[in-house]
């Protein structure tokens, strides 16, 4: 069963919406959304609306960050950030703010665990930005696989020989095998905000039946979602991040 993994959507609808399409289209079965719903972009009552559409459905949805402080004081945001979860709260209906507060921080399903940022002290928040922070996390999850969003970029870590973690950069579209005798940490990428100077989308498919996680890019209309900021009048470097992919 093909499983879809989407993370760090940050309301962007145009940039959901085509992974979604995509994921379809390559006979995704599965879904699961790893947190970072809202935030950044102009749409997150729309993508909420899609999300809790998918979880009705048995699709996996975890917490992240922004999803907390929709309704929880207290973590670090700059003022751009703290503009766009205003709006946030704003334009969310009761029932979407209730379905993002009752969302778990983490998700373990057999030999997979799911998690926003690292499965070690998931309401902490830590980024998965090395080797030795991989370790910690995948003996926090005990898990075969572990799959993570929260760095907005695409990275995955294998449990060497000697039982280290190792990284490797994935070349998007390609299929890599995933053998259970390891263990591995995927940073599955940002749909809504990618930072590596290039705004297609991000996201990734695992198939756990072959063994096998391929990271995708999908190009989308980033200038729309750019606009749709502006329109909503949220800062105007937030509409940049998403046309430059920064």
């Amino acid at each position: 069963m093909l499983t879809a993994l989407l993370s760090d959507i940050h309301g962007n609808l145009e940039a959901l919406n085509a992974c979604l399409d995509h994921a379809r289209s390559r006979g995704a079965e599965r879904f699961a959304f790893l947190g970072d719903l809202v935030g950044y972009g102009a749409d997150s009552r729309e993508v909420v609306e899609i999300v809790a559409g998918y979880a009705a459905e048995g699709a996996i949805v975890i917490k992240g960050n922004h999803d907390e402080a929709i309704e929880a004081s207290g973590g670090y945001f700059n003022d751009a950030s703290r503009a766009a979860l205003d709006w946030a709260r704003e334009t969310l209906s009761q029932e979407q703010r209730r379905f993002l507060a009752s969302l778990p921080l983490v998700v373990r399903d057999a030999t997979v665990c799911y998690v926003h940022a690292s499965a070690v002290a998931p309401d902490r928040w830590d980024y998965i930005d090395s080797p030795a922070a991989a370790k910690r996390c995948v003996d926090a999850a005990n898990a075969c696989y572990t799959f993570c969003g929260h760095l907005h970029d695409q990275v995955l870590y294998f449990e060497n020989a000697q039982g280290r973690m190792s990284e490797f950069r994935p070349f998007p579209g390609t299929a890599i095998p995933v053998r259970s005798h390891r263990r591995w940490v995927a940073i599955v990428g940002s749909v809504g905000q990618p930072r590596d100077r290039n705004p297609a989308a991000a996201y990734a498919m695992f198939d756990l039946e072959a063994q096998q996680l391929t990271f995708f890019r999908v190009p989308y209309d980033a200038m729309a979602a750019a606009d749709r900021i502006r329109q909503c009048g949220l800062p105007g470097s937030l509409a940049y991040r998403v046309e430059l992919g920064i």
